[in-house]
């Protein structure tokens, strides 16, 4: 079995779990900060709809220079991010699928500013970079949307909000 065989069903369960937090992203609260350090709601999921691009990116180039400046995607609205993150998805895994395993195990860079940040292995690319991020930042959300009481969907298994007991508000 390739690699891309091996990567697509944690990519495919990952997406699809992704997708349906962002469904809950409500168009009034993007501008919601939990802390003075927080990102925006807004600014959190449009990043997280972004980071599937970084499967294409990798994979369609040796590299990646970013400049100081750059400006980042920003949604205006939760049709515009689940649009953006629908196409990310579909051209990373289209990539993903027609990737040779001596693509994913080619070296690619990312720098910034010029210098080097990492190089590794684009499958190790794809798992951190683009999976593991994209993970971590889908948990931040998961905790603003609790914050503004909006019901989460199960991830992994049920949540507490998809939980009998606890939707009858019994411990």
């Amino acid at each position: 079995m390739s690699i891309s065989q091996m990567l697509l069903p944690e990519f495919d369960q990952e997406m699809a779990s992704t997708r349906k937090l962002l469904e809950r992203v409500p168009d009034d609260r993007f501008s919601y900060k939990p802390h003075e350090k927080s990102m925006e709601l807004g600014r959190l999921a449009s990043h997280i709809a972004e980071l599937p691009n970084w499967g294409a990116t990798a994979l369609n180039t040796e590299g990646l220079n970013l400049e100081p400046g750059m400006k980042p995607y920003l949604a205006k609205s939760r049709e515009d991010l689940l649009q953006a993150f629908d196409k990310n998805v579909a051209d990373a895994r289209a990539r993903i699928a027609a990737a040779t395993d001596q693509e994913l195990g080619a070296i690619w860079t990312l720098t910034f500013a010029g210098k080097t940040m990492f190089s590794m292995p684009r499958v190790s690319v794809l798992r951190t970079t683009m999976m593991n991020h994209l993970i971590h930042h889908r948990a931040q959300l998961g905790v603003y949307l609790r914050l503004n009481d909006i019901a989460i969907p199960g991830i992994y298994g049920p949540s507490a909000d998809e939980m009998p007991s606890r939707r009858a508000g019994t411990q």
